[in-house]
This record gives structure tokens, C-alpha cells and sequence, in this order.
């Protein structure tokens, strides 16, 4: 058949800093989806694109053509609201966990369709892959039961969702077009508004273990996204959130289960239930749920939703984490207070023992990773722990000790951190 128009036009259009109609947007995305538009063809769009922008009804037109490329899926024939979140990731970020079966418990229903892990950042499925019995992949028929029978599920997202999504993440990955926000936040609206919640709330993250290091770099990507959000029928909400250091004390897939049941069991580090607490207070009350989240926290409700939820995808709840076969001790040098530890380096350190991937295919340990015993803003004395590393290779340490070299910091000047909750955009 002969296409509507030529890749190399549309590739010049934005080489040349105009706007691209909503007709050609349309059609490079189906064409690329198809193989009509070649990779070199895309890479070129894509780096003309990052180096120039797009503006808001090109982004959202951009979105809608991803969206349209495959299939979408329809929750309204459940009984129940529903409402998601979505995470830019970062290190120690296991919130999705004790967060899914919060909001269930208050009757909301969350399809969380959640990936993989890819270098310093875990994947959610990675997590919960180390219990044992667990299995990420549903049918829709298994996702739709679920969620009017638990309310919760979180799994692997279906091949057929914006599926020009997916080769286009690839292609960015590789022609360093990655950091684009018009792509980047077209990238994660596509794949949430085909899963068909009726509410979304959004955890961009800020700091040096965050995707966007820069907090105006991180409140453009959330406007950007929260308004494509309203421009697709959806109610789209973003918190920004601090990632200068790791969320909570255990970094690695098991480790964030444990912590993740020790949030739901009423307990936890301070800064994963506040976080937890203010996404459901977001979620529920977009599904317009007026409540304090921290309540089913504290009666076990949440515990109960959690453990139906893992059973419903043959998970063993009571199971053991599985554990590491080597451990080593990071201790303090001197006396004093930790008054820094880089999210990033710690994140690269839980990488390197084996709890993430440097390439899709990589297998991942369930029981590496690092637990933290003196956290930011702790006093800690000479020859402490400060962490503790766990990993099934111990080859893996060294490169693991490089990788913290210079993170974590001891003196005697307390730090301020008042609150991981930075901002809300909505």
C-alpha cells in the first residue's frame, strides 16, 4: 500500500523546530509499529525530538498514537473504582508492595501492571518473583476476577498494550535519547491510560538514585504527564518525592518484601509508610474515598488483602524470603552522625551483588542486596555496621565496596530531612 506521508519529511519538520500535525504523528507511530518507518528513521525523530521539544498538544497526540497501537484494557464492568500509581523508580522503592493492598482494603480496585528492573532501579515484579510459588503473568480473564475478588493485583503488563512503546523504549535506550520529557512522559501516560484506571496517581522521584537528579527537570515531567493524564478522561495526580537517599533500610528483592510485610504488619521505617500512606490517601481519594489510610495499617486489613493477593497468584505469604549465601559488614570509620548516603551509590552497590540487571535477559538474585543499619541523620560509633551486603557470589563484594566508595558520609553536623514528600502537581 502507499503511505500518507514520508519519514524524512516528518523527521525535517522537527529538525527544523515546527510542530508536527496530529495526521503525521498518527501515522509515523502505526508506520513504525509496522516496520514502514526503519530504526535509523525513528532514532533520528527521536533525537530531533529531544533536542527540540514538543509542545503539549503534540505530546498528548504522541500519547494517544502509542495508546492506539494496540489493545486497551476496560475495567468498568467491575464492581469497584479503580485507581493506580505509577513510580519513576528508584532505589529501596518498594512501595507499590504495601500500597496495592492498602487501597484495596478500603474497596478501590488496583491494577497494578508493573515490569522488570534495569540497572540501579528494582523492578516490582523482580520483588516479588522471590516468594515463593508467585507467578507475574495473568490472563486478563485472572486479572479481571482478581480485582472484584481481592481488589489488588499486581503483574506483568500484556505484550498487547502500546506496543510502539516498547520498541521505542528500546531504540531511546540505545541512541541516548532516554532523558527526552516529551518522550519519557508519553512513554509512561501510554502504557497507564491502555490499562483503562479510572485514576492515577504519579511518584516522581528527585535526587541522585532518581531518574531526574534535578527537581525542575522532575516538576515539568510531572506537569507534563498530569496534563496529558486530564487531556485523556483521566484524573491524574503527581507527588514529587525525595531520592537523594534510599527509601527505607532494606535495598534488594527479598529484603523489600520483608520490609514491605513489616510496613502492612503495622511497622516499617518512617519514611516508606509516610510515603505509602500519602499515594493511598491520593488514590482513594480520587476514587473518592475519604479516609485515613493509616488505619488499615495499623488493623491488619491491609495485611489480610495482602496475603489474599499473593495467594491468588500462587504465592506462599508465610514462606521465608530466601537468603543470601554470603554476607559482609560494612562498618563506621570514625564516631558521628551519617550525614549523607547517595541513593545511587547504594543502588549501584545492591546492583553489582546481583539484586539487578545490566541487560533485559539477566537473571536476578532473590536474596542480594543490602541491608541498612545507620540510616540518614543516625549516630553511629567506630567500628558499627553501617551495612550489611548480601549476595550468593562472594566475588561480588569488591566491585560492590567500589561502587559505595564516597556515598556514605559520617561528621558531626546532623542533616535536615523533614520529609520525602516534596511537592503535589494536580
Amino acid at each position: 500500500m502507499s503511505e500518507r506521508f514520508d519519514a524524512v519529511d516528518i523527521i525535517r519538520t522537527k529538525r527544523d523546530r515546527q510542530v508536527l500535525s496530529t495526521e503525521q504523528i498518527d501515522w509515523v507511530i502505526d508506520a513504525y509499529t509496522r516496520g514502514v518507518v526503519a530504526e535509523e528513521q525513528m532514532s533520528a525523530l527521536a533525537m530531533a525530538i529531544f533536542l527540540n521539544g514538543m509542545n503539549q498538544d503534540e505530546i498528548s497526540t504522541w500519547t494517544q498514537a502509542m495508546i492506539n497501537s494496540g489493545e486497551t484494557m476496560d475495567f468498568s464492568s467491575l464492581s469497584r473504582p479503580t485507581a493506580d500509581k505509577h513510580s519513576t523508580g528508584g532505589v529501596g522503592d518498594k512501595i507499590t508492595l504495601p500500597l496495592a493492598p492498602l487501597v484495596a482494603s478500603y474497596g478501590v480496585a488496583v491494577p497494578q501492571l508493573s515490569g522488570r528492573g534495569l540497572g540501579h532501579t528494582g523492578g516490582t515484579l523482580d520483588k516479588l518473583e522471590a516468594i515463593p510459588g508467585w507467578r507475574a503473568n495473568l490472563s486478563n480473564e485472572e486479572i479481571m476476577h482478581q480485582l472484584e475478588t481481592v481488589g489488588a493485583v499486581i503483574c506483568a503488563a500484556g505484550s498487547g498494550l502500546a506496543p510502539a512503546d516498547k520498541k521505542l523504549y528500546a531504540l531511546r535506550d540505545i541512541t541516548s535519547t532516554v532523558e527526552a520529557i516529551p518522550l519519557i512522559a508519553s512513554s509512561i501516560m501510554s502504557k497507564k491510560i491502555a490499562e483503562g484506571t479510572g485514576s492515577l496517581v504519579l511518584d516522581v522521584k528527585v535526587g541522585s538514585g532518581a531518574f531526574m537528579k534535578d527537581i525542575d527537570q522532575a516538576r515539568e515531567l510531572a506537569e507534563t504527564m498530569v496534563r496529558i493524564g486530564k487531556n485523556a478522561g483521566t484524573a491524574t495526580v503527581a507527588l514529587l518525592t525525595d531520592m537523594s537517599v534510599p527509601l527505607g533500610r532494606k535495598i534488594g528483592n527479598g529484603l523489600e518484601v520483608e520490609e514491605s510485610v513489616e510496613v502492612l504488619a503495622g511497622g516499617g521505617p518512617a519514611d516508606v509508610v509516610e510515603l505509602t500512606v500519602a499515594l493511598a490517601r491520593e488514590m482513594l481519594l480520587a476514587a473518592g474515598v475519604d479516609v485515613d489510610p493509616a488505619e488499615n495499617l495499623a488493623n491488619g486489613k491491609a495485611m489480610d488483602c495482602w496475603r489474599d493477593m499473593i495467594r491468588a497468584q500462587d504465592g506462599d505469604p508465610d514462606a521465608p524470603m530466601p537468603a543470601a549465601k554470603h554476607t559482609e559488614t560494612v562498618v563506621a570509620e570514625t564516631d558521628g552522625v551519617v550525614s549523607e548516603m547517595d541513593a545511587l551509590k547504594v543502588g549501584v552497590a545492591s546492583w553489582r551483588l546481583g539484586a539487578g540487571r545490566a541487560r533485559k535477559e539477566d537473571p536476578v538474585q532473590a536474596g542480594a542486596g543490602i541491608t541498612i543499619h545507620a540510616h540518614l541523620g543516625e549516630q553511629v560509633k567506630a567500628g558499627e555496621p553501617i551495612l550489611t551486603l548480601h549476595t550468593d557470589d562472594d566475588y561480588r563484594f569488591e566491585r560492590a565496596r567500589e561502587a559505595l566508595e564516597g556515598g556514605i558520609t559520617i561528621s558531626t553536623v546532623a542533616p535536615t530531612r523533614e520529609s520525602v514528600l516534596l511537592d503535589r502537581i494536580g
